[in-house]
């Protein structure tokens, strides 16, 4: 979610926030999108269109993932208490989504 601090309600429901969807490559590269909901009909083409068949896909357990075994190798990430269960990480993604957001602190409300 991006925008600017407001009062009232957090996370998910928050109003004035834009939900962006990331897709991030082991070599650093990363793709954002701008996306509505974060429904299954919302990121599958987003998915199928950037990434080859046959990768290898880590994901959190979200259930919009679930056909990500059809299409290639799935790792779910579980978290407990904010920290990784396992080996399994998603830290390449959530440093960029922290680094992305404290670049744009600075445009205030972005």
């Amino acid at each position: 979610m991006f925008g600017g601090r407001r009062l009232g309600k957090r996370g998910w429901g928050a109003s004035g926030k834009h939900m962006v969807f990331g897709i991030y490559q082991r070599n650093g590269k990363v793709l954002t999108f701008p996306i509505s909901s974060r429904a299954k009909d919302t990121m599958i083409p987003l998915i199928t269109r950037y990434t080859k068949a046959g990768s290898l896909y880590y994901t959190d357990d979200w259930f919009a993932y679930t056909f990500l075994p059809i299409r290639g190798n799935h790792v779910v990430v579980t978290k407990e208490k904010g920290s990784p269960k396992g080996r399994d990480h998603l830290n390449g993604i959530e440093g960029f989504w922290s680094y992305a957001k404290h670049w744009l602190y600075q445009y205030r409300s972005v």
